[in-house]
């Protein structure tokens, strides 16, 4: 009974890193397009778009 509680806590565990790893690359494509738009649309002053 032990054991199988350990590998449904596991599985458990892992399902949910794996849906943490997913959002996080949907977090990176979108920051990616937005990093690549504000080279596209930073005008022909040529200063940064950004602040930081």
């Amino acid at each position: 009974m032990g054991a199988l509680l350990l590998v449904l806590l596991l599985a458990l565990i892992l399902g949910g890193a794996g849906f943490a790893v997913h959002i996080l690359w949907w977090i990176a494509i979108i920051v990616l397009v937005v990093w690549a738009l504000g080279f596209v649309f930073r005008g022909s002053g040529g200063g940064r778009w950004y602040r930081w």
